[in-house]
């Protein structure tokens, strides 16, 4: 794939030339997305709007990448800057060029200094959910549909990958999607199903908890369809996303689905990593809810929400009182997570095809890096 050293910043696209300008940057935008660049462009959301101390003057959505086959995921940004992201080829969507044969998921590596994308694996096991531990490390969190359904490190040093879990009880996981990490290296995982053409062989869609001894504990069964999971920066409270659409494929045309919980739960985590004292901090029914998450350093949520009515970025205290929207038009999000350093405040968002940034007030939380 070619790399094409271009950036393009649409609102600044001259006149010159009336109609014909207009047509020539339309058709150099389009070759910069067919060729996977990543570029800057203005996506035309409407504006975000919510409390100055979270939203700054001016904040908007850039859109730097838009070379996804169906939907981008898992955005997961590295100690050195780079920022990853799943893009999950649905099988019964995305092909190859010759429309014979099902592409098997991509995880590309973004760049923010050359605002280059390029392909960092694939086949990715239909990866989702990503985030980075204390070590540097990848964690991923791999589906169905064709997918590895198990939940993996990749060692960035050395490029090896190792499977942390792919059985629980004997068992495959349903469809793993995305996880979160604590200050004592245990990670938190979700096992939903929301497509694929495998069984389910887990009797409950859960979250899981995994040791840095190797043991797996199947932690929370009464969260309905969990889907994003977040450990809070003081590391006293869980937090998990339920979006249960009622489906565990694609429906047909026509087909609707009876919806189930939609809402953000908070679970009190314990030093020894069990949990406690449930309860619905946000209630999105009777729209769709909350995808991905990530936190600030003060705690608030950034939550991914794929509401058909209003979606978008919604911020939130712990509480769950909303601070800030940051939507999305037509487009539903999946993820979003925070860069380091001197973009610890830009803040990653993957949805439909696309990658974009914003730029906010606040700091991402992270975890503190471990080495040895």
């Amino acid at each position: 794939m070619a790399r094409l050293r271009v950036a393009v910043r649409t609102r600044h696209v001259a006149s010159v030339g009336g109609a014909w300008a207009g047509r020539a940057a339309s058709a150099l935008l389009g070759l910069l997305v067919a060729a996977g660049a990543a570029f800057a462009a203005d996506p035309g959301f409407p504006a975000p709007s919510g409390d100055p101390s979270v939203l700054p003057s001016g904040a908007r959505l850039d859109r730097v990448f838009d070379g996804g086959c169906r939907l981008t995921e898992g955005v997961a940004t590295s100690p050195d800057g780079m920022v990853y992201f799943s893009d999950i080829t649905f099988t019964k969507f995305c092909k190859d060029p010759s429309g014979k044969y099902d592409q098997a998921g991509n995880i590309w590596k973004y760049d923010p200094k050359s605002r280059q994308a390029t392909i960092f694996r694939s086949p990715s096991g239909m990866s989702n959910g990503m985030k980075f531990d204390a070590e540097g490390n990848l964690i991923i969190a791999e589906g169905a549909d064709f997918g590895g359904r198990r939940l993996v490190k990749t060692d960035m040093k050395t490029g090896k990958s190792y499977i942390l879990s792919g059985l629980y009880n004997g068992q495959p996981y349903n469809a793993l999607n995305d996880l979160s990490i604590d200050e004592r290296g245990r990670v938190y995982f979700t096992d939903p199903r929301y497509l694929g053409w495998e069984p389910m062989n887990q009797p409950v869609q859960a979250v899981y908890r995994l040791d840095p001894d190797g043991k797996v504990t199947r932690l929370i069964t009464d969260a309905g369809k969990p889907n994003g999971v977040q450990v809070s920066p003081d590391q006293k409270t869980l937090y998990v996303l339920a979006h249960d659409n009622g489906a565990h494929d694609f429906l047909g045309q026509g087909e609707t689905s009876q919806k189930g919980l939609m809402g953000c739960l908070a679970y009190d985590l314990s030093p020894d990593g069990t949990v406690s004292n449930r309860r619905e901090i946000i209630d999105w029914l009777p729209n769709d809810g909350g995808d991905g998450m990530t936190v600030d350093t003060e705690g608030n949520l950034y939550i991914a929400v794929r509401s058909e009515a209003a979606p978008g970025v919604y911020v939130y205290t712990p509480q769950g009182k909303q601070l800030a929207y940051i939507p999305t038009g037509k487009e539903l999000p999946t993820n979003v997570a925070f860069g380091y350093g001197d973009d610890g405040n830009v803040l990653y968002l993957a949805s439909g095809k696309s990658l974009y940034t914003i730029r906010l007030a606040k700091r991402g939380y992270h975890l503190p890096a471990r080495t040895g």
